[in-house]
């Protein structure tokens, strides 16, 4: 063979390999791939969704626990909590009781937050069983009663 067809022919098998580098992924790995994420995602999915629920309870327990204080304060300066009617407002703007001669002009909270799933918190006075006031969120579902995450939160039984 002639030195000119040898490397006529060494250039023709090395740009063949080129091509087959070039070619990419097969439908096949790239299916394999695809099932192996699937299969990761189902296992890791579970355990990030049940950490935001846990997020949530958890911010609602400390939204109630500062609540609590601003209720607190509000007694301090004012000699009583508020009432059911005047709600969880007065700690936000002074209610139209002419007794309130301590009322904070700047209120005890900026503003009132809804518990983590969007309900307004339950604010009673008088409370059951003899507490000065009940405060809790409805869980999840916005009704009472219920079991995990759609379970009352009660500012009483966080502490």
């Amino acid at each position: 063979m002639p030195a000119e067809a040898r490397i006529t022919a060494a250039r023709l098998t090395r740009a063949a390999r080129s091509a087959t580098r070039l070619r990419g992924f097969t439908l096949i790995e790239i299916m394999v791939v695809v099932v192996i994420l699937a299969i990761l995602a189902t296992l890791v999915a579970p355990q990030i969704l049940g950490r935001i629920d846990d997020a949530r309870v958890t911010k609602a327990k400390n939204d109630l626990r500062m609540y609590e204080a601003a209720l607190d304060m509000y007694k301090m300066d004012n000699f009583k909590y508020p009432n059911t009617d005047q709600g969880l407002t007065a700690l936000v703007q002074k209610p139209a009781d002419p007794n309130l001669t301590n009322w904070r002009p700047e209120g005890y909270v900026k503003q009132l937050q809804k518990d983590p799933w969007g309900h307004d918190y339950v604010y009673v006075a008088p409370g059951s069983n003899g507490a000065p006031y009940d405060l809790y969120s409805l869980g999840a579902d916005g009704q009472p009663g219920g079991e995990g995450i759609d379970a009352d939160i009660n500012s009483r039984e966080i502490k």
